[in-house]
């Protein structure tokens, strides 16, 4: 390795680490304070998804790589893995304990921002030749630009893409020298395999980075497109070897519920110019801070006649047309793979900040701009800034940042080029000394002279000197940086909370919840659900046991249709799908026992009512049971309870007419019955007037469906009331109450347990069950019919699963003893088989190579 790529690379990794660190220490982040920094999807998802791999490294999962028993009733796990924990660092969580899976996420985050950083920096000296401490200011800056401190960091899977991008572009460098072509396809293969997502954006981004290379370069038409040929091959053989990955993600997306997508509206222009300040901050624009010394030298390249005219343009055009590309729907669509964000939609901002770096340096590489190219430069900023300051996003802090960030930058820049001592800042050099020079008996002009005059004390003369003003500069800039990079990450990470919901780190609750889980667990026996009252939307991968709750961005279209017909509820339209703490439901999906928290403390939704955290348990069949005829596909009508009831195979609910009054339902049903509220579209609470019973919290929007609660039991009078308070407007449907005759239900029960399965056994992608001698009618599966289920009765061969109202289904015909189903992704035979085809093909041209390289033998 070069020493000075790998001093710029470790020096940009070290300011990033100590940056970073520092931005939450200002804040009062997790964990160097009490803020917490699990927000959105980091709360929901992703920290769940590694504490489940924590368990999956350590032997403790329900499940394997197939099939995650944990989540949804049974969901697939590999395009959960390839999505979000198939990164080289997502390991690392096993070297900590479980219960500091928040801090194994964070140092993760850390270590990922470094290594991008230190890319950055290595890629910069493999483009042009320069001073190593300035490639590694600038790797970091790259590394913690305004996308990652205000976007990645709660999307710790795309911070691979950030490392992905300067490691592309590197690998076009190799093509264009023909140099390391196995190691370029391997590059490749990694970084689609660690994030497909932004894998493919930075690939883009290296694409264009490579055209623009060899636009540059001066070379014939053949070596161009050859040159383009073997980039063309590499990306090819590398996206091939991920094949098995990216496959079975996109077959998991193609099955994955709709979810909620809003069409792409693009910010105003004092917006965009707005997020390339520092302390900006907003959800929806995109986020292209990289600082006031990188976002400068950027602005002074078009105006630096010591760097080429070609080079110039290009750059310049580059970074133009692609901050233009993410403004115009088509162009924005192709930058997302073609499906449309749902959530922040800038989420290739990351390649402009590059873009910006990129450019930063080939204009300091040529030399430090002259004071015209530089006050240009400043023209142009002050120009962005009046535009941008007619945004709301520029807040009062961002005055005070900018004006140091501005002064440090120019003074540190201006320090850089009298050390030079070329071009325009000779005379500008000689005039300060002389200036000094005159000042000698003044303090500030005896001290500036005197470091100036050390070289001469020590017969170096002027080499000496320029190392002074050049470590000045250093540390001035690195100053700059520090300060304003700071500033802007504390800020981002406040405005956060205020914005996003979060949720605290492993605690007492989650402890206290994963113990009374652990103590109920009878998997697979039957299911032990962690409960409604949920700490985070991925609670059974948090705490453990096997529920309905489950988010991701694969989660099942027929999951979400099953459980909203047996009045499940969901949030983040549709991704999202909750608990259903109903007796009925629990027996479907053999749920034997239920944990109840009291409502998380840390969620102001509502306060915190006390209590401790109890079990209750319920009588359920095994995991598989036997019906009497089978059913093809599902047939369910708006009523839950009677959908509730076609899968349960008999009539326990009465269902009343109702008496509407403002605030309050009245109705009768049968004394001693359990009474549920079915209210999707409501927002507010409900009670059960007269009666001991919980308060059923519902909340619905666009985005969320309320899930049907238990309010408690029908009085001696089989009359009840049930009182409402909406705190938005909303609409309660027909048939929203229904009463469960829990003998009836208890009848079911001891029913399906006579017929059911003996024994079952799970492990990974594989459920057997044994069966009563001589079954027939319809084993089925309490489990989401997903695509990939395959099953067969006794010796049969296996065949695609049957649909049996959304769970899976085999017919046992004349009569069977055993059932077994097996699970294999969709997209995994197609991705192993590309994947072989793409390992064959690059041995063949490795041998190839061989062959051509070796003496030829007379």
């Amino acid at each position: 390795m070069p020493r000075p790529r790998r001093a710029a690379a470790g020096l940009a990794a070290l300011i990033t680490a100590v940056v970073f660190c520092a931005a939450d220490a200002v804040a009062r982040s997790y964990p160097f304070g009490p803020r917490t920094r699990t927000v959105n999807d980091l709360g929901n998802q992703y920290v769940p998804l590694h504490a489940h791999l924590w368990d999956l490294l350590h032997g403790r999962a329900d499940g394997g790589l197939l099939v995650n028993w944990q989540s949804g009733y049974g969901s697939s796990f590999l395009p959960d893995l390839g999505t979000y924990l198939t990164s080289p660092f997502a390991p690392l969580v096993a070297l900590f304990p479980r219960d500091e899976i928040d801090l194994a996420v964070y140092v993760i985050t850390v270590l990922k921002v470094a290594c991008a950083a230190a890319a950055m920096a290595w890629l910069l000296l493999a483009l042009r030749p320069g001073r190593w401490w300035a490639a590694g200011l600038l790797g970091a800056s790259y590394a913690l630009c305004g996308w990652t401190v205000a976007a990645a960091v709660y999307n710790l899977m795309w911070l691979d893409g950030l490392i992905a991008l300067p490691l592309l572009c590197l690998v076009g460098e190799w093509i264009l020298q023909r140099r390391r072509p196995l190691l370029g396809v391997l590059v490749v293969t990694a970084a689609w395999i660690a994030n497909f997502y932004t894998a493919y954006m930075a690939t883009l981004a290296a694409g264009l980075v490579l055209l623009l290379r060899l636009t540059l370069s001066g070379h014939p038409a053949r070596r161009k497109a050859a040159v383009a040929g073997r980039a063309g091959l590499t990306v090819a053989l590398g996206v091939g070897l991920a094949a098995p990955v990216v496959s079975v993600i996109y077959f998991g997306t193609t099955h994955a519920s709709p979810g909620r997508f809003t069409r792409f509206n693009p910010v105003g222009g004092e917006d965009l110019l707005a997020r390339l300040l520092p302390t900006t901050y907003s959800f929806g624009s995109p986020a292209l801070y990289v600082g006031t010394t990188a976002l400068l030298l950027a602005l002074a390249l078009p105006f630096h006649r010591a760097a080429p005219r070609r080079v110039r343009a290009g750059w310049s055009l580059l970074v133009t047309a692609v901050i233009l590309s993410m403004q115009w729907d088509p162009t924005h669509l192709l930058w997302h793979a073609f499906a449309a964000p749902q959530g922040s939609p800038y989420r290739q901002a990351f390649v402009v900040c590059a873009l910006l770096v990129m450019a930063a340096w080939h204009s300091l590489s040529y030399g430090v701009p002259t004071p015209r190219a530089l006050g240009a430069a400043a023209g142009l900023l002050a120009l962005l800034v009046a535009v941008a300051s007619r945004s709301g996003l520029v807040h009062q802090i961002a005055w005070p940042v900018l004006l140091l960030a501005v002064a440090g930058t120019v003074v540190g820049l201006a320090l850089l080029g009298v050390a030079s001592g070329k071009g325009g800042w000779r005379p500008l050099g000689e005039r300060a000394r002389r200036l000094l020079g005159v000042g000698d008996r003044r303090p500030l002009g005896g001290v500036v002279l005197r470091l100036l005059r050390v070289g001469d004390r020590r017969g170096l003369g002027k080499g000496a000197r320029r190392r002074v003003l050049v470590a000045c500069a250093a540390v001035l800039l690195l100053g700059t940086q520090f300060g304003e990079t700071v500033a802007t990450s504390a800020v981002a990470s406040r405005l956060r909370l205020a914005h996003l919901d979060d949720y605290a780190p492993w605690g007492d609750r989650q402890q206290r919840q994963e113990e009374a889980v652990a103590g109920a667990d009878g998997w697979p026996r039957y299911r032990t659900d962690p409960g409604r009252e949920q700490t985070v939307a991925n609670d059974p991968m948090l705490v453990g046991g096997q529920g309905a709750q489950y988010y991701s961005s694969h989660t099942s279209d027929v999951l979400l249709r099953t459980l909203t017909a047996l009045g499940g509820g969901w949030t983040s339209g549709g991704r999202s799908l909750q608990s259903l703490d109903n007796s009925v439901t629990d027996v479907i999906f053999s749920v034997g026992a239920r944990v109840h928290s009291p409502p998380d403390p840390h969620q102001s939704r509502y306060p915190e009512a006390g209590g401790r955290v109890t079990v209750t348990r319920q009588d359920v069949p095994p995991l598989v049971t036997v019906r009497p005829t089978t059913t093809s596909g599902p047939a369910f009508g708006p009523s839950p309870y009677r959908n509730q009831e076609l899968l349960l195979g008999a009539r326990v609910y009465s269902v009343p007419g109702l008496t509407v009054r403002p605030e309050t339902l009245a109705a009768r049903c049968p004394a001693g019955s359990e009474v549920y509220l079915w209210a999707p579209r409501f927002w507010g609470t409900a009670r059960l007037a007269g009666a001991p019973g919980p308060v059923g919290r519902f909340r619905a929007d666009a985005s969320r469906r309320a899930a049907m609660q238990r309010l408690g039991t029908v009085p001696p009078s089989g009359r009840l009331t049930i009182d409402l308070s909406a705190h938005r407007p909303g609409v309660i449907p027909d048939g929203a109450v229904g009463c469960l005759d829990t003998g009836a239900l208890h009848d079911v029960v001891q029913r399906l347990r006579s017929t059911g399965a003996t024994e079952v056994t799970v492990s990974d992608g594989t459920i057997r069950a044994e069966l009563p001698a001589g079954s027939t009618g319809t084993a089925v599966v309490a489990a989401p019919r997903i695509a990939g289920w395959r099953c067969a009765a006794g010796d049969a061969a296996g065949e695609p699963a049957g649909d049996y109202h959304g769970l899976v289904s085999v017919p046992l015909g004349g009569g069977s003893d055993s059932v077994t189903c097996t699970f294999r992704p969709p997209g995994l035979r197609l991705g192993l088989t590309v994947g072989g085809a793409a390992l064959l093909s690059l041995l063949l041209l490795a041998a190839l190579g061989v062959v051509r390289r070796s003496p030829k033998i007379a």
